[in-house]
């Protein structure tokens, strides 16, 4: 059984006549992420997030999230990614991850609990929420040889969205891929939260040392935000694409930071907002 996807009693109406079904939905369940850690005092343990996701890559998205809020910048820095605790008593899932450190890796308690500062829902200001990307020592993207062909790009959204398995039972999941400027696709994650997708892609991409992915473009399904630029940039990756538009304080991470961000990719056509020059014919 698809653990992302969720068997459910419904009912259907149509011109006035309800009927009884069965419908699947994404399954939306809370994922705490514990950090075990060498202090002078010795290890200890903190809870740092919650996060409202759908089961599955648990482990990609708990190294995904401390990778993208710069707690951890290699894979070294993870000695283990374990599910601890008992499972729901009503699902049966383990919604709890503990990541243990190297004992070397400092972790900055108060970066923990300052890390939504970076978030595009916390109230801040653009002009800060840019600063405090360079305070934790994120610089732009360079130009290398990668190029991005323009009519591949074109493709990579019914690429992404054949890759989509659990969104083929609820229509209800958003997903994140990685893909070679030719266009192919090497890995997609699905989740209720845009976020919670690009966090599952980028600790797969952590787990397989393909980080910093200077040659892999990122293609999410909804709209480009801040906080998924911010995400992109940390990994390295010097291209995001979305199915539909971005917002203003991801176009100016965008051009600051020297990245390439194309919106409205659909069909044969996009609007390229920062960047140009990685695209070609």
């Amino acid at each position: 059984m698809n653990s992302g996807s969720l068997a459910i009693e419904i009912q259907t109406s149509l011109n006035g006549e309800r009927q009884a079904a069965v419908d699947r939905v994404a399954v939306e369940e809370p994922l705490e992420i514990r950090l075990g850690f060498s202090t002078p005092d010795g290890r200890a343990t903190r809870s740092i997030a919650i996060t409202m996701r759908t089961p599955g890559n648990d482990k990609d998205l708990a190294t995904g999230f401390l990778f993208t809020e710069s707690i951890v910048h290699a894979l070294d820095d993870i000695t283990s990614v374990e599910v601890c605790g008992s499972p729901d008593p009503d699902t049966g899932l383990h919604n709890v991850i503990r990541v243990e450190l190297a004992a070397d890796v400092e972790v900055d308690l108060g970066r923990l609990q300052r890390h939504f500062y970076t978030s595009s829902s916390c109230g801040v200001c653009g002009k800060a929420s840019l600063e405090a990307l360079h305070v934790v020592g994120l610089t732009a993207i360079p130009d290398n040889d990668t190029y991005f062909s323009a009519r591949k790009l074109a493709q990579v959204p019914a690429n992404l969205r054949a890759a989509q398995t659990t969104f083929d039972d609820t229509g209800g999941l958003h997903a994140a891929g990685a893909f070679r400027p030719d266009g192919t696709l090497i890995a997609c994650m699905e989740d209720v939260g845009r976020h919670n997708a690009v966090d599952k892609l980028i600790g797969r991409l952590l787990a397989e040392s393909r980080l910093p992915a200077h040659e892999l473009g990122i293609m999410v399904s909804g709209r480009a935000s801040f906080e998924l630029m911010q995400k992109s940039l940390v990994a390295g990756m010097p291209l995001l694409a979305a199915v539909g538009a971005p917002s203003s304080l991801a176009v100016k991470l965008a051009r600051e930071f020297n990245m390439t961000l194309v919106g409205f990719l659909r069909g044969d056509g996009f609007n390229i907002y920062a960047g140009e020059h990685r695209l070609c014919a």
